[in-house]
């Protein structure tokens, strides 16, 4: 079936358009004002909904149509606002059915759009954007045999659709996607009807009905072998196993015992769908990543990834951090939910086997302290103190106040900013009034200091240091 896209917008078209706007438009302008990417996200609007409908052919790796629709309200009175794009020729777009007065490109990602017409505070609005062209964006993953998986944290959205990319802004997420026969698109939430065009196409369809970040979510086409079960409460696991990997039946039930041991600790799976994306061969070094609902993983499924991966399901993907300074709310917890799987699978002793071996690892090694678990500095976001420390600061809080008051407190986290967002001086402050505890101490010497925490914060409720001779492997 032949497509045609509108020619894209002309630099002087551009111009012409630009100068129509109101000498003193009311500006939603870029970025929300990270302290570490002041230029990521959009102010202005707060989004509802993505339906991203994109046509990618293996045959053509370098490129991609899109036609994507953000539903939104606008939160002040706007005569232009602006979204996060990267790259792509634009060729259309529309604000609420009616031809935009104006579009214009600005900075590294910037889609500026000046409706026809102000929109008033308050109000819904939705914006179609037509695009195309070869994906330039962070997160565009090829795999060589001419699929793809995108994926990339602090950003990937705007590598494939025109987003308010950041994490305070969440929204639920629809993807259609087209591609050739023989070839399976595969995306977050719950499948919808695969069709057929008659002439070579399959367009496969996915619905997240729970808000997500724009880092989370995800479109992965490969030649995969899908596979789907269900957890006990009947949530549809839903695995898509590219050619070549490391998967087999016992890797896909242990998925499922992860997932309902993190129930028992943190509460009730938070989305309608579960599973893996696994993928093969790729062309470029990718992260493994917890896109929403069905996290991405490289060659294999394996414990200690899965573990992490489906703890971020609850933080980082349900309850999200408000801003890059508080990355330790995903990657500390989910890193400490690695201790607690093995903990409870294999009857690991956390206090000797891991917390006191590290600790007296780097007892003496200054660098180890140094980046600070809250804010630890813009490009240092998802610094490694924060998968290796986070977790010692954990397990010591745990020691603290003890196991029940401990997973009362993650519980309680999960029910109070489930599917929003949350700071880390919120948690601190949660911590302390479920515990009736002052923990001030605590936590400036844990989250906020840059030096090894004194004895009395490092060596909590019975904790001691780990002889070398007793360490693991001495």
């Amino acid at each position: 079936m032949k497509r045609r896209l509108i020619p894209p917008l002309t630099a002087l078209a551009l111009c012409v358009l630009t100068s129509l706007a109101p000498a003193s438009a009311a500006d939603g302008g870029s970025g929300v004002g990270d302290p570490y990417y002041p230029d990521d996200g959009n102010s202005g609007y707060d989004v509802a909904q993505y339906d991203v409908r994109v046509v990618y052919d293996p045959a053509r790796p370098d490129h991609l149509d899109g036609d994507t629709t953000v539903t939104a309200r606008a939160l002040e009175d706007l005569d232009r606002f602006h979204l996060d794009l990267t790259g792509f020729e634009v060729s259309s777009v529309t604000v609420d059915g009616v031809a935009a007065r104006a579009v214009a490109r600005e900075g590294a990602h910037e889609l500026v759009v000046t409706p026809a017409r102000r929109l008033r505070k308050g109000a819904p609005f939705s914006v179609r954007v037509r695009y195309a062209g070869k994906p330039v964006g962070e997160g565009w993953i090829p795999l060589t045999d001419g699929g793809v998986s995108i994926v990339g944290e602090p950003h990937s959205a705007s590598a494939w659709y025109p987003a308010d990319d950041h994490p305070s802004d969440k929204a639920t997420f629809r993807l259609t996607a087209t591609v050739p026969d023989g070839w399976t698109a595969v995306g977050n939430g719950r499948p919808g009807p695969v069709t057929d065009d008659g002439a070579g196409h399959r367009t496969f369809r996915w619905y997240e009905d729970r808000p997500l970040v724009t880092y989370a979510s995800t479109l992965a086409v490969d030649r995969f072998t899908m596979h789907t079960d269900k957890l006990a409460d009947g949530t549809p696991v839903i695995d898509a196993i590219g050619p070549g990997t490391i998967v087999d039946a016992e890797s896909e039930a242990l998925q499922k015992k992860v997932l309902d041991f993190f129930s028992s600790r943190f509460g009730p799976y938070p989305f309608s769908s579960a599973g893996a994306i696994v993928t093969s061969q790729r062309a470029a070094t990718a992260p493994e990543l917890e896109t929403q609902s069905r996290p991405t993983y490289d060659v294999g499924l394996f414990d200690v990834a899965m573990a992490h991966e489906l703890a971020h399901q609850w933080f980082g993907d349900s309850v999200s951090f408000k801003d890059w300074r508080d990355g330790c709310l995903a990657e500390c917890f989910a890193s400490y939910a690695q201790w607690l799987w093995y903990e409870h699978e294999e009857g690991d002793d956390i206090d000797h086997d891991y917390y006191g071996s590290q600790v007296e690892e780097h007892r003496a090694d200054p660098e180890f302290w140094r980046v600070p678990l809250y804010d630890p500095g813009a490009g240092r976001e998802l610094d490694a103190a924060l998968y290796e420390r986070g977790p010692l600061m954990l397990h010591a809080l745990r020691r603290t106040v003890g196991d029940d008051v401990f997973f009362r407190i993650l519980r309680q986290w999960q029910s109070a900013h489930r599917y929003g967002n949350a700071s880390w001086p919120q948690f601190e402050a949660l911590a302390g009034t479920v515990s009736h505890q002052d923990l001030s101490g605590f936590f400036t010497a844990w989250a906020h200091s840059t030096v090894i925490p004194a004895d009395r914060y490092l060596y909590p409720g019975g904790l001691s240091p780990v002889p070398r001779s007793g360490r693991p492997g001495a």
